[in-house]
């Protein structure tokens, strides 16, 4: 029997993955003071060391993906005893943000309802108003790299470069739209469920 709790593990790929984010955020803004001070091999270093960051917060990303895949299975396979007492291991800690992986869904719907695509801010205040019920209050506050823009907001937009890499959604829509795609309008109606 298996002792750990997998959704422990998923907790602590929302927490590696949100001080990422934050570093990738922090180095975005270095690089943006240097670019429009005109000091140019600072923004350069600054720009090589995002893209650095990103990947390696995309690999992160690839590995909690398999994580869940293999707690989905392990889960699959174990008898009603083991659930229960797995259930009553430990939940997610108090402040956790919303998963990623959370706001694949009400994404495509909000596209699909616009018609398949949307201008960024239209579809995130849509995509806002059906995770009402979902969001946490630590999904409300600002993160600290800028206090305009709440956690939600960035982990909806993570969300958006994953569903992309995952084919969801077209990566070559305009500047500032959200675009469906084929797969993403099959992936938006799972099979069994009308839309």
């Amino acid at each position: 029997m298996i002792e750990n709790n997998p959704s422990n593990v998923s907790s602590a790929f929302e927490m590696l993955l949100e001080e990422v984010e934050a570093e990738i955020d922090f180095v975005n803004n270095v690089g943006s003071k240097a670019f429009e001070g005109r000091v140019y091999d600072r923004a350069k270093e600054a720009l090589e060391r995002a893209g650095v960051l990103t990947s390696f917060r995309d690999r992160v990303a690839a590995l909690r993906k398999e994580w869940q895949e293999l707690a989905a299975a392990a889960e699959r396979d174990e008898d009603e005893e083991t659930r229960a007492q797995r259930r009553n291991l430990g939940k997610l800690r108090k402040g956790m943000r919303t998963p990623e992986s959370a706001y694949y869904q009400p994404i495509l719907k909000v596209l699909e309802e616009m018609g398949g695509s949307g201008k960024v801010a239209d579809v995130l205040d849509r995509v806002k108003a059906i995770m009402k019920p979902v969001l946490k209050d630590v999904d409300y506050e600002p993160l600290a790299s800028g206090p305009d823009n709440p956690r939600w907001r960035n982990a909806a937009q993570w969300a958006r470069n994953s569903m992309i890499k995952e084919g969801l959604l077209k990566g070559d829509s305009p500047r500032g739209v959200w675009e469906i795609s084929a797969q993403g309008r099959q992936a938006a109606h799972p099979k069994g469920k009308a839309g």
